[in-house]
């Protein structure tokens, strides 16, 4: 079965809302093996829109389209699908009850535009909403299955996984031939070096295919296998990840869709180990990502931001005159960061952070994006040094995300040595 995303809005178009629903809905169906030929985005305008049902369906055996069944006037989709399937609305009465339970639970009186979104076209099986007022539409024609779900995310995503997904899966039962697919998440490693690494695809691969996905976080690399059963498909998969581990594994921190925070947050746990963290240049981000994992107090002892230098003598007891020979943004500094905070909190593991995150700040020795990164526990204390790029906010990312790997791979016992 082959698809096309259908995004409706000017908000999309004029770069005012990023199209995260076209994002999700793609990921969704290449999940459960619907290939996802096209994605388009165009305006609230009924020609067009008629236009666009037209070429899409003629071409597709799926259409899903997302946007303009709201209340407002220019919400204007489901007035183009009665006219494009030459049907009528007609009052549903569950929908209507939908609306007004949410509405009441809102502690609001429904109105005349609520009551309105209640009218679906008659041809339609209705998807229910439980978090919005604007129901779903699922229509069969000619072998052709044509959908259409609101715009706002969170509801869109509940329809997705309560009724499309599951439709679909009815509709592709009797496929002869199985898909799997896995994603694998480094980081540390650039797209061209990790290219090199992999050394071979064609071999590697033996037919499959491979997606590299670079990002200021790392690479993902989405390994697609197409079988003729399951087991089929599971064992060759198995094969390629042992290839690409004994290669690559130092860099891979997850086959699984969790962000490298929570891979951490899950070794300490695993460890029993308690970190406290010392900020400079992040301003306390390494600690708000820690921190945004349920269950992170089990690890996580406190985070300082100690952004001037007199904090660090203060608060650290980092020694002054190694900031006057150093600089505050040196090996010895971060060293001596990351044994501060591990004494004065008494964690097993104490890591620290500074740098230049720029626009200012920079010298001749010292450019924007250098970072130093320390780590200590009760045997041995040491720094290392990174190198990112010219934009501050993403320094602060990105040197989040190695301060981060580097405890990874310290509980790991993964060297960064090549």
């Amino acid at each position: 079965m082959n698809a096309h995303i259908i995004t409706i809005g000017d908000e999309i178009l004029i770069g005012q809302t990023l199209n995260s629903n076209a994002a999700f809905i793609g990921e969704e169906l290449t999940k459960i093996q619907i290939d996802v030929r096209k994605s388009s985005v165009i305006s609230d305008n009924e020609e067009e829109i008629l236009k666009e049902f037209k070429r899409c369906l003629n071409e597709n055996d799926l259409v899903i389209v997302t946007g303009g069944l709201g209340p407002t006037h220019d919400d204007i989709t489901r007035t183009c699908i009665v006219k494009f399937f030459h049907t009528e609305l007609v009052n549903n009465y569950e929908v209507l009850e939908d609306i007004k339970n949410l509405l009441n639970k809102r502690g609001k009186k429904i109105t005349k535009t609520n009551e309105g979104q209640a009218l679906v076209p008659k041809n339609a099986v209705v998807i229910r909403n439980s978090l919005g007022t604007a129901p779903g539409i699922w229509i069969e024609k000619e072998n052709k299955i044509f959908t259409a779900m609101p715009g706002v995310p969170f509801e869109m995503h509940q329809m997705m996984n309560a009724f499309v997904i599951p439709k679909l899966k009815e509709k592709l039962i009797n496929s002869d031939y199985y898909i799997k697919m896995l994603t694998l998440q480094t980081t540390g490693i650039g797209e061209s070096d990790l290219f090199e690494k992999l050394g071979n695809l064609d071999e590697l691969l033996n037919g499959a295919k491979l997606a590299f996905l670079p990002s200021q976080f790392g690479v993902k690399l989405r390994i697609t296998v197409k079988e003729g059963n399951e087991e089929s498909a599971n064992n060759k998969m198995s094969e390629i990840l042992q290839r690409i581990r004994s290669k690559s594994g130092r860099y891979i921190y997850s086959d699984k869709e969790e962000s490298l925070e929570e891979v951490v947050g899950r070794l300490l746990i695993e460890r029993g180990l308690i970190i406290s963290i010392a900020e400079s240049c992040t301003g306390g981000y390494i600690s708000n990502l820690l921190t945004n994992i349920s269950g992170s107090s089990a690890y996580f002892e406190r985070g300082v931001v100690t952004y001037s230098n007199a904090s660090k003598i203060e608060i650290l007891k980092v020694d002054e005159d190694v900031i006057e020979k150093n600089g505050a943004v040196s090996l010895e500094v971060a060293r001596q960061m990351a044994e501060g905070i591990k004494s004065i909190s008494g964690s097993d593991i104490g890591l620290s952070i500074t740098g230049i995150m720029g626009p200012t700040g920079a010298g001749i020795d010292k450019p924007i994006g250098l970072v130093y990164i320390g780590l200590c526990d009760d045997k041995v204390c040491t720094a290392k040094k990174f190198n990112f790029g010219d934009l501050r906010l993403r320094n602060k990312q990105r040197a989040a995300q190695a301060a981060l790997e580097m405890i990874r791979r310290y509980i790991l016992g993964i060297s960064y040595d090549e």
